[in-house]
């Protein structure tokens, strides 16, 4: 729950403040952007944070623009990013664990909004 969150959170600083202050400091900050995960069933919640997928994304479409100094024009990064996500989606082989479960409980919590096959 929130409250258990934030009580591990007020322990970690209590133990960790001293060496790592930036780390408690960063958690406080952001506090109300990482709240509505708790919102979440447990089911949902394990999918999202084992769940990197646009962290990697991210990275890949980043390796490809980082040694480039620019592109001529906005329509050569839009293509380069098409064929990029293209690659980088065949390689999405491996399932998500314990999907079924979260299947399930995405179906009811967001039933109306999904689309089960």
């Amino acid at each position: 729950t929130a409250e258990e969150a934030e009580l591990m959170l007020g322990e970690f600083e209590e133990r960790w403040d001293a060496e790592y202050l930036p780390i408690g400091q960063s958690w406080r900050r952001n506090w109300s952007r990482l709240i509505p995960f708790f919102d979440y069933p447990p089911e949902i919640r394990k999918v999202i944070y084992t769940t990197n997928a646009i962290e990697s994304v991210n990275m890949s479409l980043r390796k490809l623009t980082k040694n480039r100094g620019s592109f001529p024009s906005d329509e050569a990064l839009i293509k380069l990013f098409y064929l990029a996500l293209r690659n980088i989606s065949q390689k999405w082989t491996m399932p998500i664990r314990d999907w079924k479960a979260a299947q399930t409980r995405f179906t009811i919590q967001f039933g109306d909004r999904i689309c089960v096959n």
